[in-house]
């Protein structure tokens, strides 16, 4: 991994996989806190590297390296599920295998709450000495193009860094801004760069910057002759929902689902845009369709929720509409069954005057 003064996280990505791994390669940018002194109690190898914002690059300088038949790459912020992890030796004995993707839980929010996260297949996981590096200076990732997919494993690695805290204290925005708008300006071509202002806009709650860049990674991606990722899609929908264009979200989205049918989380945005419309019946069948998709699909970026209890909380509204006031109730009494922490399903259960303790 590479870091720089990571102190707040170090500790416990470490201590997580300490146990699997064969050796622990820290590129260190100029850390001034204690991150040195936490990676000397877990016996890793620090190299001193001199920043040049480029995140590749000094991915690049760990992995050469490296010298392990396997390279595990991690964030600082990040953490591996302590009963997934054993999983990580039976794996590097698959003489087939060449990379492997991990469940990779983002966490967003002002805490740690398993039902504010994302989840996602990402790959992790590879082998040494074949010519795989990582590319792009900023949102770094494997130089594999070959679109056969690659083998899921259920080894869970948690995400920390872009929880409302950690984003700020960081500055994580303006540097990520910078550096997104330096590339562009040197003029490239790389449909993700504006994909990732897009996203950076939409954190900082820039909706039309944000929808702006989106479009231009979509249409980047038509002209060099890709179908533009399920993860663009998301995003679109999740701006315009977020300015309340609706009528600029209906019926677009149909076309995202003809790409993507068996994204949940698509089909959950057509539910919302279809109650604002109040098309309560078609709503109905859309949340019906979420939980039928559920949440297993790691080949796109999933919300929690979408195929589960938010599914079924949006159920409950639509038959409120449609005068289903039992059915409703039943709805949000499962909803809450299935979240202990999301409270929209109590606060509507308590509106019909039904008592539900969380």
């Amino acid at each position: 991994m590479i870091v720089r003064d990571e102190e707040r996280f170090l500790d416990g990505c470490l201590n997580s996989v300490k146990d699997v791994v064969d050796e622990m390669i820290i590129v260190d940018t100029g850390s001034i806190d204690s991150t040195k002194e936490i990676c000397q109690k877990y016996g890793v190898k620090i190299y001193e590297y001199e920043w040049k914002d480029d995140f590749a690059a000094a991915r690049n300088y760990g992995l050469e390296r490296a010298t392990g038949d396997w390279i595990l790459w991690l964030d600082a912020d990040e953490e591996m599920d302590t009963r997934d992890r054993y999983r990580l030796r039976d794996i590097m004995y698959m003489d087939d295998l060449e990379l492997v993707s991990l469940h990779l839980i983002n966490y967003y929010g002002c805490e740690v709450n398993p039902d504010e996260s994302y989840h996602i297949a990402h790959t992790r996981l590879f082998r040494n000495h074949k010519g795989i590096r990582f590319e792009n200076k900023i949102h770094e990732a494997l130089n594999i193009h070959d679109p056969s997919p690659i083998p899921i494993v259920p080894i869970k690695l948690y995400h920390y860094g872009y929880m409302d805290p950690v984003v700020t204290s960081k500055k994580k925005l303006e540097r990520n801004l910078k550096m997104l708008e330096d590339e562009m300006k040197l003029g490239s071509q790389n449909p993700w760069i504006p994909y990732h202002m897009a996203t950076e806009y939409f954190r900082d709650q820039q909706y039309e910057s944000s929808f702006e860049f989106v479009n231009k990674s979509i249409i980047q991606f038509i002209i060099q002759g890709y179908t533009p990722p399920s993860i663009l899609y998301k995003l679109k929908y999740s701006v315009l929902l977020s300015l309340g264009s609706i009528d600029g979200a209906w019926p677009a989205i149909q076309k995202a689902i003809v790409l993507y049918p068996d994204y949940v989380d698509l089909h959950f945005y057509k539910g919302l845009i279809l109650y604002a419309k109040e098309y309560y019946t078609e709503a109905l069948e859309a949340f019906n369709h979420c939980l039928e998709l559920g949440e297993t699909n790691l080949q796109h970026l999933i919300l929690k929720g979408a195929g589960s209890f938010q599914a079924w909380y949006q159920k409950g509204r639509c038959q409120e509409k449609l005068g289903k006031v039992n059915e409703a109730i039943e709805s949000y009494e499962m909803s809450v069954s299935l979240s202990l922490t999301y409270k929209d399903p109590v606060k509507a259960l308590q509106a019909l005057g039904v008592s539900k303790n969380q």
